[in-house]
């Protein structure tokens, strides 16, 4: 790895911790419902907002739910969400803020988007330039970014809550946690990002797209198509073609920074442009990029605080904060490490691959220029080490071990800074594993935070844990027994397997992401991947819950001198271990089969 690697990483770490201890302070506010330091007048809208619900109780103050009412007004909230986003896509024809005209999404289109809206996916199998009108962008995207975000961050405080509570019946309230972590955490953080991003040349605006001339006309030849809309074909079978020259370029406008500031801090990912962060819209320069992939990782990062101020041990979020860390830097270094070697067959060809002035060489293939490829995989570490589907540099061109990093960083479970919500309540699962791991061998019944881990709740752990798995490799092994799943494979043998891999992960995890080679914007793919996020998502939430509900019911025990430490080193390694053994054990043989079958086959040449 390069010293300008070492340093871009370090910097990016410091200036997160700097950032995402005070925010945990807010955040830790927000969860135990108190008033917030600044924002008071907010606190009118709130006390309105739950009157119009019809929540407020005789103190005006929401009432607190059990687990299954908890649950239930979640997957009602994300329900009726879905269907609102799936209706205004098949109709936005019609409707105004539509300057270009955009036709209707497709019935199989708009299905799998609404999913991957609510889940917290943002999985794109559409160009949004050319697929999605003003009013849906901003109706029913973006504040999908919103709720799904504050659905993540009320998850997590519920179980939190669990831990912390001693014999309660409550978690807290769906609505009020939904509606506090928007109204003081999401809405004053997306303003002030959005405002920094234009400030940086993000665009924000209404104007329809503008034709621009091109200083030099550009010819190209292309496939001569019939009003069927199929290729021509001459009497020998051969397709025609047709010799254009063009000497315009239409360049896309719209509320680009509004949307881009949520996509980024609530870990969505889902872009205005097709190109997503590699456009220079979304993200035209150094400083930009490197505030968006702050925005990533500071509210899972300040979460980690939130929770050690929840718990009343500060210690527990520091250990959830440094085992997340730990395992996010060896990662990133091999990511770096494995993009910052020649490619063999370009290198065989005598091509110069040091084509960017911020990086002497490398493979620069699908990366951005302006970028170099230091910060493209930083980005790319951090992109799939969130749930956030967000990229600046394209996966399907990375080295065959550069590409396997990301996908094995979705497929530890979302949980190493992870999602807004979903990272922390994951590795709290995970830490529940742990301990329970640690009881089994010292002969002790496992505690953690003081509430003992018995049946029940190791029963919600193992389902929590093996839904996404399941769903991964289920869905990969359907697609690549049928004819519709191999249909959308554009590169045959292990790297098109490799893409259908890391589709599944990716819409299962509710990370968004893509290697960008698969052609899923079909019915067979857009069904799939919409089951597999959907449940990737609430099958996982729904036991999450259960657990903090029956842990809230629980006394919490003192510490006493056979209480296993849960704050030091010896914790954090074993919480590490854990995430790395029994999250990514089940992908081993699926792995093998895709990026180390082509890691192989390219250095074997």
């Amino acid at each position: 790895m390069t010293m300008q690697s070492t340093i871009l990483l370090l910097a990016f770490l410091a200036a997160l911790l700097a950032l995402a201890w005070p925010l945990g302070a807010l955040l830790a506010r927000v969860g135990n419902g108190g008033a917030v330091p600044y924002m008071g007048w907010l606190g009118k809208l709130e006390t309105l907002l739950y009157r119009a619900a019809g929540i407020a109780g005789k103190d005006g103050a929401p009432q607190g739910q059990s687990w299954k009412a908890y649950a239930i007004a979640l997957l009602l909230f994300n329900g009726l969400g879905a269907l609102a986003t799936y209706g205004l896509q098949r109709v936005q024809a019609f409707l105004p803020l539509n300057p270009q005209a955009i036709a209707n999404v497709s019935p199989d289109s708009a299905f799998n988007t609404a999913v991957s809206f609510v889940a917290n996916t943002n999985w794109q199998g559409y160009s949004g330039e050319q697929t999605m009108s003003y009013l849906t962008q901003m109706l029913v995207l973006t504040c999908q970014n919103f709720f799904s975000a504050a659905t993540g961050i009320a998850v997590a405080y519920a179980l939190i809550r669990g831990f912390s509570s001693r014999s309660a019946k409550s978690i807290g309230n769906f609505w009020a946690d939904v509606t506090r972590s928007t109204l003081y955490v999401l809405l004053p953080l997306s303003l002030v990002l959005a405002v920094a991003l234009t400030g940086q040349g993000v665009i924000q605006n209404f104007s329809a797209y503008k034709d621009v001339q091109l200083l030099d006309a550009v010819t190209y030849t292309q496939p001569k198509m019939g009003a069927d809309g199929q290729p021509l074909k001459d009497a020998k079978g051969e397709p025609l073609t047709e010799t254009l020259t063009a000497a315009t370029q239409t360049i896309a406008m719209g509320p680009v920074a509004s949307q881009e500031a949520i996509k980024m801090l609530g870990t969505n990912g889902g872009g205005f442009f097709n190109a997503n962060s590699a456009h220079p819209y979304e993200n035209p320069t150094a400083l930009s990029n490197f505030l968006e992939m702050l925005a990533i990782f500071v509210i899972p990062a300040g979460l980690c605080f939130a929770f050690g101020r929840m718990v009343g041990d500060r210690r527990q979020g520091w250990a959830v904060l440094g085992a997340m860390t730990l395992l996010f830097v060896v990662c990133t270094v091999a990511v770096m490490s494995a993009e910052q070697q020649a490619h063999p067959v370009l290198q065989a060809l005598h091509v110069d691959q040091g084509m960017s002035a911020l990086q002497s060489g490398g493979n620069m293939e699908g990366k951005e220029t302006r970028f170099g490829i230091s910060a493209s995989t930083l980005f790319a570490a951090v992109t799939t080490a969130a749930s956030c589907g967000a990229v600046n540099a394209m996966h399907d061109s990375f080295m065959p071990l550069g590409g396997m990093i990301p996908m094995l960083l979705i497929q530890f479970g979302e949980v190493i800074f992870g999602g807004v919500g979903s990272g922390l309540y994951g590795m709290l699962i995970f830490a529940i594993m742990a301990v329970f791991i640690a009881g089994l061998m010292i002969g002790r019944t496992p505690e953690y935070l003081g509430k003992k881990i018995q049946a029940y709740e190791m029963k919600m752990t193992s389902i929590a844990i093996l839904v996404t798995p399941t769903l991964v490799l289920a869905g990969t092994a359907i697609a690549v027994m049928c004819e519709a799943g191999k249909a959308g494979i554009a590169n045959p043998g292990a790297h098109g397997f490799s893409e259908i891999l890391y589709a599944f992960s990716s819409a299962a995890n509710n990370n968004g992401s893509a290697f960008a080679g698969l052609s899923a914007n079909m019915p067979f793919y857009n069904t799939m991947l919409a089951i597999a996020m959907w449940f990737g998502r609430f099958a996982m939430i729904v036991p999450i819950l259960a657990i903090a509900g029956s842990l809230a019911g629980k006394q919490r025990l003192e510490a006493n001198a056979g209480t296993m430490p849960t704050h030091g080193p010896m914790f954090i390694g074993l919480l590490v271990g854990v995430v790395a053994l029994v999250g990514v054990l089940n992908y081993v043989p699926a792995l093998a089969l895709g990026p180390v079958v082509e890691h192989l086959q390219l250095f074997a040449q």
